[in-house]
């Protein structure tokens, strides 16, 4: 198979990243690429237009090679519900909740027949494919299993990319260590470095490159400066980060930071804006008085509802909410609802925190679809055309007199006090331009800011031509063509 895998020396160095960039330099060449990633472990979901779910930087990195998502591009997903359980998610389909040693010892089998039905059929459609491995591939006490690093190396016989980040320091250390875990057949695997996010003056690193390249015999294919506002959405919570306003005064947007925080890139649009801080809070101390606070979706919804609770959290919430404005999405709306259910047979429940009249009861079967309407005629905002996905468990039912949204087949989430509070199953809400303007210039008048036009973020293939542009500007693109082209072992 032709393709080239991008691995790292740990978490969070860019490989996500660097995939995508690939995938859109590649399809840019017209090469008619995909991106792949075997087994991807986040709450950071994407839709496919079936209702399949796959992890969301498989998703991104499809949009830039220009083609459509599938589950073949990330046949195992697995979501954390909790430190030591996740849910198994199979070519798009939920199929089980097991902790990891459960996994291993159950579903490496029918896992690796999977990953390969899955490889087979890209293989069919593709020319090449851009692979992502996972984390770390020494992981010494894992990698008799493992499915998603040196074992699809192999398996599709590809050569390997290594990527470090330097700006987390121990650069050197981190490929050397790397390489020297590794076995010897899967060292010769990797054929380019790539030293990533670099700040300052590249030339002060030339005798650095020259450095790794006589200690280990592997070209370095560039040092990549990091780019700032890339606008690329990242795959798991260790791409979580406050958001700075360059301006003097700006909008301070606090969003609740859950243990278990499900798909964080709704927020990134606000992070565009120039005058819009964002910063995370994790209990009542950190709350204080926002222009606004965001409860965004959770995994597993009544156990970070509960921890929460027991941090003074949800009681802030309700103090707060009693005149700012908040924005509750998917297991965010959940926990703003009076009561949650477990389950249809829970005849109890636990009371949430009650900003809205309504219920909500868990289901076993997972709701997962992409949707498109427009805000209702009574949210208290002016009419604009509203798309997004949902993906959640429950079912949120009680009376309501505004609606948040008019969708395709009916009223969605609930708009009270003109659209103060806001409950939502909608992800991505805040990707729709006019409406998330009109929200924004709503605080702004409300703190004294001007308000400012609409902030077209809608275009994502220029992102995408601005990272490929960049990592052009900064590899040896000639030298990975050859990688791409040549023999994996």
């Amino acid at each position: 198979m032709k393709g080239v895998m991008v691995q790292g020396t740990a978490s969070n160095v860019g490989k996500s990243w660097i995939a995508a960039g690939l995938c859109r330099l590649l399809a840019r060449e017209g090469v008619n690429v995909a991106p792949f990633k075997s087994q991807n472990m986040s709450n950071n979901a994407y839709v496919t237009v079936k209702g399949e779910e796959i992890g969301r930087a498989q998703g991104v990195q499809a949009e830039a090679a220009g083609v459509e998502a599938t589950v073949d591009m990330n046949p195992i997903l697995l979501k954390p519900t909790s430190d030591q359980r996740s849910e198994v998610i199979l070519r798009g389909v939920s199929q089980t909740v097991w902790s990891g040693s459960e996994y291993r010892e159950q579903g490496y089998e029918r896992g690796k027949q999977v990953i390969c039905e899955s490889a087979e059929k890209l293989a069919e459609e593709y020319d090449t494919l851009v692979i992502e491995g996972a984390g770390s591939p020494v992981e010494i006490n894992l990698n008799d299993r493992e499915l998603v690093n040196m074992a699809i190396a192999d398996l599709l016989d590809v050569p390997v990319i290594l990527t470090a980040d330097i700006d987390r320091g121990g650069v050197f250390a981190s490929i050397v260590g790397t390489l020297e875990l590794l076995e010897e057949r899967h060292r010769r695997r990797v054929k380019g470095l790539i030293i990533n996010k670099f700040r300052g003056q590249r030339e002060l690193f030339d005798d650095g490159v020259k450095w790794l390249e006589e200690r280990t015999g592997i070209p370095v294919l560039g040092v990549v400066p990091h780019l700032e506002n890339h606008g690329i959405e990242g795959e798991d919570s260790l791409t979580i980060q406050n958001v700075r306003s360059a301006q003097e005064k700006a909008l301070d947007i606090a969003v609740i930071h859950w243990s278990y925080t499900a798909n964080n890139s709704d927020v990134m649009p606000l992070a565009h804006e120039p005058d819009v801080s964002i910063r995370y809070v994790k209990s009542f101390k950190d709350l204080g008085d926002p222009d606004a606070l965001i409860l965004p979706g959770t995994r597993s919804t009544i156990e970070d509802f509960l921890t929460a609770e027991e941090l003074g959290l949800t009681e802030a919430v309700q103090t707060y909410a009693g005149t700012g404005t908040v924005v509750g999405i998917c297991g965010g709306y959940q926990v703003l609802c009076e009561t949650m259910y477990k389950n249809p047979e829970d005849e109890h429940g636990i009371s949430g925190i009650g900003l809205f009249p309504l219920k909500t009861t868990f289901l076993s079967k997972k709701q997962t679809i992409r949707v498109k309407g427009q805000t209702h005629e009574e949210s208290g905002f002016a009419a604009a055309a509203m798309k997004g996905y949902e993906i959640h468990l429950g079912r949120t039912e009680g009376v309501i007199e505004a609606p948040f949204l008019e969708l395709l087949d009916g009223p969605e989430g609930i708009s009270v006090d003109n659209g103060r509070l806001i409950g939502t199953y909608m992800h991505d809400c805040f990707h729709n331009d006019e409406w998330r303007t009109e929200w924004l210039n709503r605080l702004r008048r409300k703190a004294g800011l001007p308000e400012l036009p609409i902030l077209r973020l809608a275009e994502r293939q220029k992102r995408y031509d601005r990272l490929a542009d960049h990592l052009e500007a900064h590899l040896d693109t000639q030298t990975l063509r050859e990688i791409i082209e040549g023999s994996g072992s």
